[in-house]
Formats: C-alpha cells, structure tokens, sequence
C-alpha cells in the first residue's frame, strides 16, 4: 500500500539526478582562515547596485557599512573583514561573459573587529515595519540563490495578506549541500528566523520543505522545531526541481502559482533555510550579511566539504584551501544544472553562491549533439508544463515570437530538458539565448520609445516656444496699437498769409 500511495504521491515532473552530495555533505563545517583581502561587489542582489559610502585609504570594521542601496529593489554591502578600503575597482563578475563590475577591495588587518552591533532580545515585541527595516539595513537577500531582498518579500507578503510561510529546505541541486549543513549544524537559527519572519509577514504557519535524501537535516529540524507547532517540518521527495519555489509549493499546499501572477498572490510566501538564519543574525544579534557556507565540490578537489567563508574571498582561494588534485577543466559558481560558467578563479564569493564546483575532464565533458528524435522526453520532464521541443525549433528558425507562443516565458531554465535528451540538444541554452534577444529586442524597444518621446517632447516645446513668441509679439503689436489710438494726431499750423 505504501508503495502505491509513494507511486502517485512522486511527481510526475522533472529528474533524478546522481545528487554527488557526498561525501562533502558529510564532511563538518570548517571555518576559513581570514583571507588577506576581500572584494566586495556593489552589486550581489537582484535590483540596483549599491552605491559606495567610504574611500579609498580609510578603515573599516567587520560589519560596518560599505555602500548603501538605492531605489526600492536593492540592498546594502558591509565589510566582511576590518581592514583598510584599498580600491573601489572593476572586478570579474561571476558570469560567463568574464567582464567587470564594480567592487570594493579591503586588506585585512586579521583583527576581526566587529562594529557596534544592535541585538534584539525579543524579536516578536517589534512591530513588523521595524523587523523589515533592520533586515534590509542588514543587506540579507534571497541565499538560495535568486538573491531578491528579503525585505521587500515582507512588506508584499503583509500587504497581500499571507498565511502561510514556506521554508526552502529542498536544496536539489547535484553536488551541493550548504543548505544541509546549515540545517544539521544551526537548525534553532533557521527555526528562529523562520519565525521572526512569520511575525514580519502575519503568517499563521511556516511549512519547512526538506528533500527525504537529507536524514540527518530532517533530524536536526524537527528537534528544533518540536518547541514550535506552528513550524512544521515537511519531508518532499528527492527530486529536481523540488527546490525551484512554485514546484515546492504546489508539492506543500497543492495550489498552483499562474504563470503570470506571484506566489504571494496564493497566499504563500517562500524564503530559503539560509535565508532565515541570516535573519535570525540580523535580528536577534544585529549583524550584516557579510559570511555564509558555500560547497567546495567537484573530481577535481582533493578535500571537498562546506565551509563558512566571507563573502567577497575569491574562488581561487577557496579551493586553494580545500586543495586541488588536478586543473579544473570547468568551474561552475552554484550548482551544474543553473549555475554559473566561470572562466578562471579570480572572482569574488558573492551572497547568492551556494557552491564552487572544479570539474575533472570526465566531469566536464559535453556528449555530441545528434538530430532530434521527436521522443517527447523533454515534454515529460518539464516541471512547468511546457513544449521544450516545440519552443527550440522555433528558436532554430529565428521564430522567437513563436517560441513565446509556446510560454518561453514560463521556462525557469532549470535543465530538465536538456538533462533528459537522449540526442544531447542543449536546449535550455536555446531558451537562455532567445530569452537573452527577447530582452535585447525590448530594451531597443523601449530606448526607441524614449527616443520618440524626447524627439516629440522637443518638437512640442518648439511649437511651444514659436506659439508663445507669436503670442508676445501680438500682444506688442496691439499693445504699440493702443497707445498709438489714444495719442491725439498732431494739429496742421495754420500758414501766414504773404504780403
């Protein structure tokens, strides 16, 4: 009976992936030694970029503030380290294309002296609006990976009345386990920020969603939780996308996000394990978000585990702790299905970056693509409903409004498809190239618009200007009339008469 009951329970969408979590989900938590130097980019958020508030030459402490956030999506960087400001420079970006982004450099000076914090003793006696204005003054942002600051969630999930917290456990993504550490070495503080959270938002429950191929974090959690019956632990079954947030609220509550709506619009609000605990420090003991677990996994490590490094330490310097058995032949920020390609090592930890993968050849290597077969495989796979196949002959024909016909918006880029192919098309590469036009094609749409805009804002302001000249010029005309009207003609002198 169980094994019919699992049988329709499973869902009916995505993969099962080799997770490679082990054994460096296994291995304890390490601390890294404090770096020589960090880098800290003004844009590690969803949003606009932070604007710097230090120089170059002046001291900062652990904690304090390095460039504050500008307009209603963005949040603050603090200084990881205490050190002195040596550079506000380019430095790569964790992205694919290699390029800069601003970011500022500090040199440590190994003292670790934090700023003056502001712990709060009891949570639950502020009011809402002041548990989302520390949080956002503390920089936190979505950890698993979609880095949107917590606080604006807060603020939408009150204004639209959410019941219901869910808490992000799933953590799918092969090969990394951040996640499950922190849930197994510091599970009061997920439950403590989930609750803190569910007090910001006005939610009656918070349902925390764990893969069932992670024992021990399950554990851990229900024991924190047992003091707390309106956080509930909530076992899913171990399979990807599970961690993607509308495949794990309809697997929590059965109810559907529309394709075009929020999940806050359901009632339901989502914030990834992570995410909580880094609430819980900034609530409970008014520390910034400046350090978090990332995996350091791969063939090509010779120590994989997690540890709890400060943001803004380069990649090279993570794995150079963990060491290296041999030159990775890929190294991806994240996990490999949506993670990040980066090009060498020389890029900053930033908040989203869950995990460092160093891929060996056998790791990295990329099966030869061979005609579509028309299967359906990636029909069956795909976690959102769509037609994987449909949409990329469109794109290969340059029919992109046709792809958008088929809900390319819809596609989360999660992988499935291309992960289940047995033709080895790189189709969500198709998908993140069209999506990429499609952005490129309304952006010169929308600088067109403006230049329109402008063109018939000037040409309204000449007219303007030549109506109002004319209407000057009139009004002097008739102005020079009437005075001329009402000064008398002068009289003819009368002629003496000649003798």
């Amino acid at each position: 009976m169980r094994l019919i009951e699992r049988f329709f329970k499973e869902p009916r969408w995505g993969v099962h992936p080799d997770d490679h979590k082990r054994p460096a989900a296994d291995v304890p938590l390490r601390m890294l030694p404090q770096p020589a130097r960090v880098h800290m980019p003004l844009q590690q958020h969803v949003g606009g970029a932070a604007r710097p508030v230090v120089l170059v030459g002046q001291k900062v402490l652990k904690g304090q503030l390095l460039a504050q956030s500008q307009g209603n999506i963005s949040a603050p960087i603090h200084a990881s380290v205490s050190g002195t400001v040596t550079a506000i420079a380019e430095v790569t970006a964790p992205h694919p294309s290699g390029l800069g982004f601003a970011a500022i450099t500090i040199e440590s000076d190994f003292a670790d002296r934090w700023i003056d914090t502001d712990p709060v003793a009891d949570p639950f006696a502020l009011a809402p609006e002041e548990i989302a204005r520390r949080t956002a003054a503390a920089g936190v942002v979505g950890l698993g990976g979609a880095t949107f600051p917590a606080a604006v969630k807060f603020v939408l999930g009150r204004r639209l009345g959410v019941r219901t917290l869910i808490v992000n456990g799933g953590e799918c993504e092969p090969y990394v386990s951040s996640d499950d550490r922190i849930m197994r070495d510091f599970p009061e503080h997920v439950v403590d920020g989930a609750r803190i959270i569910m007090h910001a938002i006005g939610a009656d429950e918070s349902l925390v969603g764990i893969e069932d191929n992670k024992p021990e974090a399950i554990a851990a959690m229900t024991k924190a939780a047992a003091a707390f019956p309106e956080v509930k632990i909530r076992p899913v079954p171990a399979r990807y996308p599970m961690g993607s947030d509308k495949q794990l609220i309809q697997t929590l509550t059965g109810k559907e996000v529309p394709a075009d709506a929020r999940a806050a619009e359901v009632g339901v609000l989502v914030h990834n394990v992570s995410t909580c605990a880094a609430v819980h420090k900034a609530i409970r003991l008014g520390q910034p978000l400046v350090e978090r677990i990332v995996t350091i996994n791969g063939a090509a490590v010779t120590a994989p585990g997690n540890l709890f490094a400060p943001l803004g330490t380069l990649v090279d310097e993570l794995l150079a702790f963990c060491g290296l058995a041999q030159a990775p032949a890929r190294l991806i920020l994240g996990g490999p299905m949506m993670g990040t390609l980066l090009r060498h090592g020389r890029v900053p930890l930033v908040k989203g970056a869950s995990g460092i993968l160093a891929f060996d050849a056998v790791e990295a290597a990329v099966p030869e693509v061979g005609p579509c077969i028309r299967c359906g495989s990636c029909t069956r796979a795909c976690p959102m409903g769509l037609l994987p196949l449909e949409m990329a002959a469109h794109i290969r024909s340059g029919d992109l409004d046709g792809a958008v016909g088929y809900s390319l918006s819809d596609c989360i880029s999660c992988g499935c498809c291309a992960y289940v192919c047995p033709s080895h098309i790189p189709l969500v590469q198709y998908f993140s190239h069209a999506k990429g036009e499609l952005s490129a094609r309304e952006r010169a749409k929308l600088r067109t618009e403006a230049g329109k805009r402008l063109a018939e804002a000037r040409l309204a302001r000449l007219e303007r200007d030549a109506r109002e000249k004319a209407e000057v010029a009139a009004r002097r005309k008739a102005e020079r009339a009437a005075v001329k009207a009402r000064v008398p003609a002068p009289q003819p002198q009368p002629q003496e008469a000649s003798t």
